[in-house]
């Protein structure tokens, strides 16, 4: 199979052109077609010539995530539905920072992307795992999800053809329809960690999609090693430790990868990346019902957010059909919240966002993946 081209560093494509004799400048031009004008067809690449978009197409796919499903939820939270090239379908989710409200845009968006189809860590909570792991994502479709997510997103408020280049876009202003990533989707980021980096170096490149490392942050459910490895990266990306149990006890309940990685292995792993890269690490906090709600545990949370001088993120549960786990009441979250408060942590409280859609990672293409099993069975 040809490589996506979009799997491709700079570097990688400017030594492909001079092995094959073409001028290096030809570089900059095809680099402008693939991340401002988002194309996909090289016949679309005008000033290419004929030669080497013949060359380039018998080398290399162009394709982005093909859009199976769009859901959008009454905060203007987005969910899509992509399709990749072998017929696997992956969740990406953009979330505005604060509703729209009449003739007024949401401030600012975060895309979250997915690593893997499926995952192998099975959180007990999580819908992404529930079928397993079936691969890691190649670089070109970590990316493709933010081409495509912010062209969709681009043709619906513009009405246009979504190809606006970044000149425009930042000449405007208030264009740019995905300003934060987050690596929380479907998957386990640290697991696919050479194609999540080679990704994430054409995410942050000014010559790419050009967002700053700053406003890209990296979950990951506890992977030691790795989050050692990411701390020696040269770039400023950011880390947030999927935690949803302060204790040892608690912890195993929920996630299976605290048996390999205990808390105080975790904690030592997390306090080398902050000394390592000086970056506040976010502890994310999924509030359960009846597992990890409870006041009391406020106080081994607090200590943990304390010792790591990190932030808490507190995340009410976003149910999953066919699973037993259940969100706190309103009032359960703001006592939780109020406790870490009065211990002097810095604590925000998620407010649930596009529930009415199935936001929680997996779910829209849990259900995708079991329809296509049933057409097929029939």
């Amino acid at each position: 199979m040809r490589e996506n081209i979009r799997s491709k560093h700079r570097l990688a494509i400017d030594d492909w052109l001079l092995r094959n004799g073409h001028p290096r400048y030809r570089c900059g031009q095809i680099l402008h077609w693939l991340y401002s004008r988002r194309v996909t067809d090289w016949e679309a690449m005008g000033n290419v010539p004929k030669a080497l978009r013949q060359a380039l197409s018998e080398e290399f796919e162009i394709c982005l995530p093909e859009l199976v499903r769009q859901q959008e939820a009454g905060d203007s939270t987005r969910k899509y539905l992509w399709r990749l090239k072998d017929g696997a379908f992956i969740e990406s989710v953009l979330i505005p920072a604060n509703p729209a409200q009449a003739g007024v845009a949401s401030d600012r968006k975060t895309l979250c992307v997915s690593t893997q189809v499926g995952c192998a860590y099975g959180c007990v909570f999580c819908a992404s795992g529930l079928d397993g792991w079936k691969r890691n994502l190649a670089p070109d479709e970590i990316v493709g999800q933010v081409l495509a997510a912010e062209t969709q997103a681009r043709e619906e408020t513009s009405g246009g053809d979504g190809a606006a280049s970044r000149s425009e876009i930042e000449r405007k202003g208030g264009e740019r329809q995905v300003d934060n990533l987050v690596f929380m989707g479907m998957g386990e980021p640290l697991a696919n960690y050479d194609n999540l980096l080679k990704a994430l170096s054409i995410l942050n490149a000014d010559w790419g999609v050009g967002i700053g490392a700053r406003r890209i942050t990296i979950s990951t459910s506890g992977l030691v090693p790795q989050i050692r490895q990411l701390a020696e990266e040269p770039a400023q990306y950011r880390l947030a430790i999927s935690l949803h149990g302060p204790t040892d006890e608690v912890r195993r309940q929920v996630m299976p990868v605290s048996k390999r990685h205990p808390l105080a292995e975790l904690m030592e792993a997390c306090e080398y990346f902050s000394q390592k890269r000086g970056k506040v690490i976010t502890l994310e906090y999924i509030l359960i019902e009846g597992v990890n709600d409870a006041v009391s545990l406020a106080d081994s949370l607090s200590k943990l957010a304390h010792q790591l001088r990190a932030k808490v993120n507190l995340i009410p549960y976003n149910m999953v059909d066919g699973l037993k786990w259940r969100r706190p009441s309103v009032e359960q979250q703001e006592q939780f919240f109020r406790a870490l408060c009065d211990r002097g942590v810095r604590v925000t409280l998620r407010r649930v966002k596009g529930h009415d859609i199935d936001a929680a990672c997996g779910q829209l293409r849990l259900k995708a993946e079991r329809r296509k099993a049933s057409e097929t069975a029939v």
